[in-house]
């Protein structure tokens, strides 16, 4: 067997695994369109829900997912842009680092139920701040932030050693290097965080069931301090407690959940490859 010969099946090998990988993800997108695109409409995504979820539409619970996703965000990147800095600009490559590094990773792999008793425990009970918007997305913002961490980290990395070098012998301090050169270049690595961070505190349900999310609440929320619907609750809620609710109904509001999801990521994406088209390297 030549080589030429080789490579075709090893590519071939290659391109069945992707489709392996890719192929049941479609169907079940595909599948869900389909059963759920007839429940999409206008009332169904600005109004509330009435007669106990029977009637109406679900747009407290997508507000509720939009305030809950973006506060955790908004808390989790700059904590873990913080953690990236010190771990890859100022910390020693000594034994406790490798500990901090081991202990990032490790907690990427706790379950979500376990964030959220920690959130329960901590921000609902020991702060008092009960089930409330801001108890569910710091939760989901801790849940988070090893993700967040992770790709800050690799970004900063990333960032050629010559220019903080180049910096530092201009007279620059370490300070400014890291604010002026290192951080902007770094920042579309940075957003790859929140992107995946995006993705899966939108989609969680165990953490906001304990901190944040009501059965039902017709009606938006007026503080931070206040309960709220959302998606992933909501479709767990009709899916399991609620039999009447129509099949159409569920499959529509997963297929938001997921459209919700995709344009989430879509903006942050678009801003990260304007971000990298004006990266000088």
């Amino acid at each position: 067997m030549n080589a030429k010969t080789k490579e075709k099946i090893a590519f071939a090998a290659l391109w069945l695994c992707g489709a392996a990988v890719t192929l049941p993800v479609l169907l079940i997108i595909g599948y869900i369109v389909w059963r759920g695109l007839p429940a999409i409409s206008i009332e169904f995504l600005t109004q509330p829900p009435k007669m106990g979820l029977l009637k109406g539409g679900i747009f407290p619970a997508i507000a509720g997912t939009v305030l809950l996703v973006g506060l955790a965000v908004a808390v989790a990147l700059p904590l873990g842009v913080c953690c990236a800095i010190y771990l890859n600009e100022y910390a020693r490559d000594n034994a406790f680092t490798r500990i901090v590094r081991l202990s990032i990773v490790n907690l990427a792999g706790v379950p979500s139920i376990v964030f959220g008793l920690f959130g329960l425990g901590l921000f609902v009970i020991f702060f008092k701040f009960g089930a409330s918007i801001i108890a569910g997305s710091l939760t989901l913002a801790f849940l988070i932030l090893p993700v967040v961490i992770t790709a800050s980290e690799e970004a900063l990395q990333a960032v050629p050693a010559g220019f903080r070098e180049a910096a530092l012998a201009l007279g620059a301090t370490k300070l400014q290097t890291i604010v002026k050169i290192v951080l902007p270049n770094a920042l579309p690595g940075m957003l790859t965080g929140a992107i995946l961070g995006i993705s899966r505190a939108a989609g969680e349900t165990a953490p906001i069931l304990f901190t944040a999310a009501a059965f039902y609440l017709p009606r938006l929320p007026k503080s931070i301090f206040d309960q709220v619907m959302a998606l992933p609750y909501h479709l767990y809620i009709i899916a399991t407690q609620a039999p009447e609710v129509k099949d159409v109904t569920k499959y529509g509001t997963a297929l938001t959940l997921i459209l919700l999801v995709f344009s989430l990521n879509f903006a942050a994406i678009v801003a990260r490859n304007k971000l990298r088209k004006s990266r000088k390297w």
